[in-house]
């Protein structure tokens, strides 16, 4: 058996500062340190770190007055950040640089003038910290269908998009809205998550040289689920799993060469327990199709990047 990895996959940078604000957080002060929701769609990255102090809560009132919070990297309202404060929490904001440059754009529109179209999935985390976190009124839509049923009070208007959602997945709608609303403005399609239009591209290349897909990812992940569909849309049998244990082994009947891809929140790991569970079933020869090299690396919070000297409680 044939086993292609794509490249790029799993981890974003996105990803990769929220989970080490968190391990950093945990040693600078010790455990506990609280999480609002799960810093990541992983249920083996929130384990692995809860297994170091984390401790992963619905909402703020959960969390001790006084006590280390961390906001996800799906970011949060601002009513969520400012009861937070007011509980004298003490904050840290891993929200993804991709996902607060949102926030500023829809800022920066609201105070213009402009009635905000967001296009996104409903119920998303992200999105709720999206819609709170930008003055005024804000459309939210998700399919071309729904430009449609519109209905705006002004021709001023500048659409944002979901960061976990690429080009492709918004292009339609944009050009649905553009179509009724010609003076209509947004961001520049670079402004689209890297993470996220990298991973697709990657795997509509893999869906052409495998017979089927393998995605790594949560089942409440968006962009993981984009994956598997993406892979479905190029006519190629994919199946989306936590890990290794869920494969199962008749989707690979009569199947000489496997695709494996991961979404932005699963760790390398995971494709390795994979491939291994592929060789016991029997023999196995693994390459990586050739594909973007990923180098972005987001900063850590000033509060985070300093050197190590106070410790919690510390002046």
């Amino acid at each position: 058996m044939k086993v292609v990895l794509a490249q790029p996959r799993g981890f974003c940078a996105g990803v990769e500062r929220a989970i080490e604000i968190v391990e950093e957080a945990l040693q600078r002060f010790g455990p506990p340190v609280y999480v609002r929701h799960e810093i990541v769609h992983n249920r083996h990255v929130v384990e692995r770190l809860r297994e170091k102090g984390a401790v992963f809560v619905k909402d703020t009132d959960q969390i001790p007055e006084g006590a280390m919070a961390v906001f996800s990297a799906h970011g949060v309202s601002q009513k969520v950040e400012d009861h937070a404060r007011a509980r004298g929490l003490d904050l840290i904001d891993a929200t993804c640089p991709l996902v607060s440059k949102v926030h500023t754009e829809g800022q920066r529109y609201a105070k213009q003038g402009f009635e905000i179209i967001l296009i996104g999935h409903h119920g998303h985390p992200e999105i709720e910290g999206t819609l709170g976190r930008i003055p005024g009124t804000v459309h939210l839509i998700s399919e071309v269908e729904d430009v449609a049923k519109l209905q705006v009070s002004t021709d001023k208007l500048a659409y944002i998009t979901q960061t976990t959602l690429s080009v492709d997945d918004t292009r339609d709608v944009i050009v649905a809205l553009r179509a009724r609303f010609p003076s209509i403005v947004g961001p520049a399609t670079k402004d689209i998550c890297y993470a996220t239009q990298n991973r697709q591209a990657a795997v509509r290349e893999l869906a052409k040289h495998v017979d089927v897909v393998l995605v790594i990812g949560a089942h409440n992940s968006s962009n993981s689920n984009r994956l598997r569909e993406l892979a479905v849309s190029e006519g190629v049998p994919a199946y989306l799993i936590e890990d290794e244990s869920k494969l199962d082994p008749a989707w690979l009947s009569d199947k000489k060469t496997v695709g494996i891809t991961a979404g932005a929140s699963a760790p390398e790991d995971l494709v390795q327990g994979l491939v291994e569970t592929l060789r016991r079933i029997g023999p196995v020869e693994v390459s990586v199709l050739p594909g973007v090299q990923e180098n972005v690396k987001f900063r850590l919070p000033m509060s985070l990047s300093r050197p190590r000297e106070r410790q919690r409680g510390a002046a």
